[in-house]
């Protein structure tokens, strides 16, 4: 069976751990910032694990 070749834009946006967790940014940071408040602004910062079956597709995506 051939290679699967790994999914460009997915590379780019999630990192997996040395133990096997997917990390992610979270979505909604990048403009429109004026009209969101400053306690909405800090929920967006840092990263987040994603788990389950959202998890598996994305490692499958990355060929790991």
């Amino acid at each position: 069976m051939p290679k699967l070749k790994t999914h460009s834009g997915t590379k780019d946006r999630i990192k997996v751990t040395k133990n096997g967790k997917v990390k992610m940014r979270k979505s909604g940071i990048n403009h429109f910032m004026e009209g969101k408040s400053k306690s909405r602004k800090r929920t967006f910062a840092g990263t987040i694990t994603l788990t389950g079956k959202i998890a598996k597709t994305l490692k499958k995506r990355l060929g790991v």
